[in-house]
């Protein structure tokens, strides 16, 4: 019988070799998926920052729309443009720092419809159209302002207008592609 020709060391070093690959290896892992979770914290983040600026925007829009419609309604006066833009500005600066130009042109387009609306209106400068209704033809145009608006913010951030398709169900390993019943909510239907 005879005896390995492999000398004393050659097992440990071999184990030494196969224990550093083995940290190289987690270590590399451990580096990429740090990067992949900083990457997705970091796009969550800036989905959630435009998102919270986007709707606060909307909603100082919509109040300073709603405050316009109800001083015309009741032939009062409309609120100061000094008052407009203290209302909307710290809801406007966030949106024009942090938006694409896209968004930003269509902000500022509902920005300055609303602007002309609290400012001082100059009836000289539409020859043959009384005030009242060249007011009320501006404030009819901030929805459809509003709406292009609204269009660029659900384009940035990938808004769809409809629902995502149900998940794949598997039976036996295979996939389908059907929606389950109970998930259709077609009326006379009993759920599965």
């Amino acid at each position: 019988m005879r005896v390995s020709q492999i000398p004393w060391w050659g097992l440990p070093l071999v184990a030494a070799v196969f224990a550093l690959a083995g940290a190289a290896a987690v270590r590399y892992v451990a580096a990429r998926d740090n990067a992949l979770l900083s990457r997705r914290r970091r796009t969550r983040r800036w989905y959630e920052e435009r998102k919270v600026a986007y709707v606060e925007l909307l909603t100082a829009f919509e109040r300073a729309t709603v405050r316009l419609r109800s001083a015309f309604e009741a032939d009062e006066k409309p609120p100061s443009l000094l008052a407009y833009v203290d209302e909307i500005g710290p809801a406007l600066m966030p949106v024009r720092l942090l938006a694409s130009g896209p968004v930003r042109s269509a902000a500022l387009a509902v920005h300055l419809q609303l602007e002309r609306l609290h400012g001082p209106m100059n009836p000289a400068g539409v020859s043959g159209v009384r005030p009242q209704t060249h007011f009320r033809e501006l404030l009819a145009q901030v929805p459809l302002v509003m709406q292009q608006f609204e269009a660029a913010v659900r384009e940035e951030l990938g808004i769809e207008h409809t629902p995502p398709a149900p998940p794949p169900h598997t039976l036996n390993g295979k996939a389908r592609w059907a929606p389950r019943r109970e998930t259709l909510g077609e009326p006379g239907r009993e759920k599965l």
